[in-house]
């Protein structure tokens, strides 16, 4: 195992044969997930071939004090099977999935050890929901970590990969939850915006970016803004796109504009003209060199009658 964030470093001070037990206990889960896995690709009558079995569980505590547990399979990536906290039963989401639904409810004992250990973790959250501090859960060995709201920090860069536009990215900001959107002259922008799933970063937070895809011109035309909005602020966030490092540049030729650095992504006007005329050289030269090497190739060749 190891550490990817500094405040779970800690935990070795507090308990030093902590990452011992999390090693074992993380070899048996993937024996476990193993097993569960080729249940479940009976379930579908599938005996080979490459498949995805996901599990996602958690808790959440709310601004008004509520609470959620969740514990959701998925496979192939559609959702499965899930514990229903309330009432302590599965639920099948596939009808593939009742087979495995069955075999849980036999014994009963996976939604009890489930319930137990969210509730455990729901506990904790309440309890110190405004501490960045963390608890190992002894018959569990997990580490709970109850994280205060971050603030996002928010950046805006030009599109690249010769496509006009400017990213918004909002990073190390928690929880998850955040919405990004654009607006023109103060009116909302729902066109020509490409939105990106949220991602998590190894320190526990999250980023996001969404991109909008416009012209120079049209950035420059209008007054553009970005717009982040997240539990952790008071009020939403606006950076206006003309604060955008590094900003748009304007070349000397007026029918000529582009974003910098990284290559021009937005290229109009004479510029393509001479690109074009510099990959038509590069073919004539290569088309040359192969005459010549033809050639002489066909003079080293010994004739018929020699």
């Amino acid at each position: 195992m190891i550490s990817k964030t500094e405040w779970i470093q800690k935990i070795s001070a507090d308990d030093p044969d902590y990452w011992n037990r999390e090693t074992d206990k993380q070899q048996d889960e993937q024996d476990t997930f193993k097993s569960h896995l080729s249940s479940v690709m009976k379930s579908f009558n599938q005996t080979e071939g490459v498949h995805t079995l996901q599990r996602m569980y958690g808790c959440e505590l709310h601004d008004d004090g509520t609470t959620r547990g969740y514990f959701l399979d998925g496979f192939n990536g559609e959702d499965f099977i899930g514990l229903d906290l309330n009432t302590g039963s599965w639920t099948a989401d596939e009808p593939q999935a009742e087979i495995i639904k069955n075999v849980w409810e036999s014994t009963g004992q996976e939604a009890i050890y489930w319930k137990n250990y969210l509730e455990t973790v729901l506990t904790f959250f309440t309890e110190n929901a405004s501490e960045d501090n963390y608890k190992v859960i002894n018959h569990d060995n997990t580490v709970v970590r109850c994280i205060p709201k971050v603030r996002p920090e928010v950046s805006l860069i030009p599109e690249y990969y010769f496509s006009p536009g400017v990213v918004c990215h909002a990073t190390g900001f928690f929880p998850k939850e955040v919405m990004i959107s654009w607006r023109k002259d103060g009116e909302d922008v729902y066109e020509y915006v490409e939105l990106r799933k949220t991602l998590p970063n190894q320190d526990g937070s999250f980023q996001k970016r969404s991109i909008l895809k416009v012209p120079a011109e049209e950035l420059q035309k209008h007054n553009y803004t970005c717009v982040i909005q997240h539990s952790s602020l008071e009020e939403e966030l606006v950076l206006p796109v003309g604060t955008m490092e590094p900003e748009i540049i304007e070349c000397v030729d007026e029918n000529v504009s582009a974003f910098f650095p990284g290559g021009s992504i937005f290229v109009q006007g004479p510029i393509l003209v001479i690109i074009a005329i510099v990959v038509a050289l590069v073919v004539l030269v290569a088309v040359v060199a192969g005459i010549m090497v033809w050639k002489k190739k066909t003079l080293e060749t010994p004739g018929d009658g020699d």
